[in-house]
């Protein structure tokens, strides 16, 4: 029982070992994280189409819960930009933004996103994520990145512009440029270059002018929080508001309330889908940051408990006013550089908003939405790496092709279309090439008993005795061609006198390749040639038993390939000669 509570609540197995010391490591860290989120938090709600406050709600429940079941000391949880741009693709398609049908339906959103990463992680699913190649993963990040950012030009120029795809977002833009508000621009534009020197000038900077290196990492970690409440005043200060530009405006003061997510059975159809492929992008963005920063430490995490972990985030967010929340890289990033010892560092970020939330937010009353789009727009960009193109053409054809269609897909098409798709060609392409395994016919290495493939190695070889090392796993896919294979390399009254089939590679065999083989031992019985296999792994050996393929097999099964060599190339065996 206790091995079991352990393993599905991991705040027991840190919790009895927590000291004075990781708790100042911790608090630290919340600090830093606490001062680097607030902005964040209210971004990445503008851009899921939400109230401020849903980004707020939406960091307080889930980190805490993911505190309690979450197994990463370092990884920050809470709304990202890939999955709040998700969120307001999904959402938008069964609500009007700025309605209450659409804020319940985000949280519905979360709701599902939280059962399915929950059921995943009881059943230790969480190979499923497997499915998303990285190529296809990097892919759709560098487009969903630079899709956010063109979204976010409107708020920056102060115009109307809309559209889901580049094509329409940049098309709205140009047509409403006349619209152009230049108070707006007069604060986007600015705060924007403030936030990428920021991102790479202000730490150097401060270094120069003598500031030792934590404080100059804490100082830059709150440079977002600088241009806030600078802009914030400026509007104050000169009514910037009264002349146009958009603020925040009214924010409930209080803690996240109770929600109730909407559980139509017509609204749970339409968001189940995009709820599915939330939660498996979150979970593999998530689970990629906590295994870099985990490797970093030299610890480990669970990633079937990971799943658990989201999953409580995630509902905690359907029940708290929030959205769809995840992992996030750069948080993470700066959680572990703070010095984060244990999830805990979490919840003290937890706590450390609902004080902004239950005390700080009429301060925001004056906060421009450009200042909020200029940080969404500098956090995305550091997402893009279009060199990910470059990276697979030089070394894979085949997962250039995953990357470029993923990418031209979600500019154009869409985020769901450009995902749905990338996975699709990914698998696709792992068919076409499994359909067609490299095989080679080896020979003996001489001197040794290795085995190495006859056009890349002087070997020694036998007029009788073909060899061939099949390497890849033998299913339904290259069944066939195993089979074609074999009897192009015989014929009537040909010199083989045996065929091996040597399989230290081959990790399964399924019904179909089964079929295949026993058609090919069939073949090879009426040429009167022998077929035997070496090197079969054990748990292939133990499915073979199971049939009567063995029986049938007018050859042998050798223990490996040199006893195979030894035994009918004419040779002495190494145990006949003992």
């Amino acid at each position: 029982m206790i091995r079991t509570l352990r393993r599905y609540l991991p705040i027991l197995d840190w919790g009895r070992r927590y000291d004075g010391a990781t708790f100042g490591n911790d608090a630290l860290a919340a600090l830093i994280v606490t001062i680097m989120l607030i902005p964040q938090s209210l971004a990445y709600a503008l851009l899921a189409g939400l109230p401020a406050e849903a980004g707020i709600y939406a960091s307080i429940a889930p980190i805490m819960l993911y505190a309690i079941f979450g197994t990463s000391r370092s990884l920050a949880v809470g709304p990202v930009a890939v999955v709040s741009l998700l969120t307001a693709t999904a959402v938008g398609q069964v609500a009007e933004q700025g309605t209450a049908g659409y804020a319940a339906a985000a949280l519905t959103l979360a709701g599902l996103s939280g059962g399915f990463l929950v059921i995943l992680g009881v059943f230790r699913m969480g190979m499923l994520a497997n499915f998303l190649s990285h190529p296809v993963i990097a892919g759709f990040i560098t487009a969903s990145g630079i899709l956010i950012a063109a979204s976010q030009l409107r708020h920056i120029l102060g115009i109307e512009a809309g559209g889901h795809t580049l094509i329409e977002m940049f098309a709205s833009i140009v047509s409403n440029l006349d619209q152009i508000h230049p108070a707006t621009m007069a604060i986007g534009i600015p705060a924007s270059a403030f936030l990428f020197w920021v991102r790479r000038g202000m730490k150097p900077a401060l270094l120069r002018l003598g500031a030792g290196p934590t404080l100059a990492d804490i100082l830059t970690k709150a440079g977002p929080v600088l241009a806030v409440i600078v802009t914030t005043l400026a509007v104050w200060a000169l009514s910037l508001d009264r002349a146009g530009v958009a603020v925040v405006g009214d924010v409930p003061q209080g803690l996240p309330p109770f929600t109730l997510p909407g559980l139509s059975p017509d609204l749970v159809r339409q968001l189940l889908i995009p709820a599915i492929l939330i939660s498996i992008i979150g979970f593999v963005e998530s689970v990629s940051v906590a295994q870099t920063l985990a490797a970093k430490r030299r610890d480990r995490i669970d990633p079937d408990q990971e799943l658990i972990g989201l999953g409580a985030a995630n509902l905690g967010a359907a029940f708290t006013g929030g959205y769809p929340v995840t992992g996030g890289f750069a948080r993470s990033v700066v959680n572990d550089d703070a010095g984060a010892a244990t999830p805990a560092a979490g919840a003290f970020t937890a706590a450390g908003l609902a004080l902004a939330a239950a005390f700080l937010t009429p301060l925001v009353f004056y906060l421009p939405n450009a200042t909020l789009a200029a940080t969404i727009i500098v956090a995305v960009l550091g997402l893009v790496d279009l060199s990910i193109l470059r990276r697979t053409w030089a070394y894979s054809r085949g997962d250039f092709a995953a990357v470029a269609i993923t990418i031209l897909l979600t500019l154009g098409a869409g985020v769901e279309i450009g995902v749905a798709t990338g996975v699709a060609v990914s698998l696709l392409l792992h068919l076409v090439k499994t359909s067609k395994p490299h095989v080679a016919e080896v020979g003996l290495v001489p001197g040794t008993h290795h085995f190495r493939n006859v056009d890349r190695h002087n070997v020694e070889t036998d007029p009788h005795l073909l060899t061939l090392r099949i390497d890849e796993s033998l299913y339904f896919v290259n069944a066939r061609f195993l089979e074609t294979l074999v009897q192009d390399r015989v014929s009537e009254g040909c010199a083989l006198r045996h065929v091996v089939l040597m399989c230290p590679a081959v990790n399964d065999i399924d019904f179909s390749a089964l079929e295949s083989l026993e058609a090919v031992n069939r073949r090879l019985t009426e040429l009167e040639i022998g077929f035997h296999l070496s090197e079969v792994k054990g748990p292939v050996m133990d499915r073979l038993e199971t049939t009567h393929f063995l029986d049938a097999l007018n050859g042998r099964v050798f223990l490996s390939q040199y006893d195979a060599w030894s035994a009918l190339a004419g040779l002495p065996s190494k145990s006949a000669a003992e």
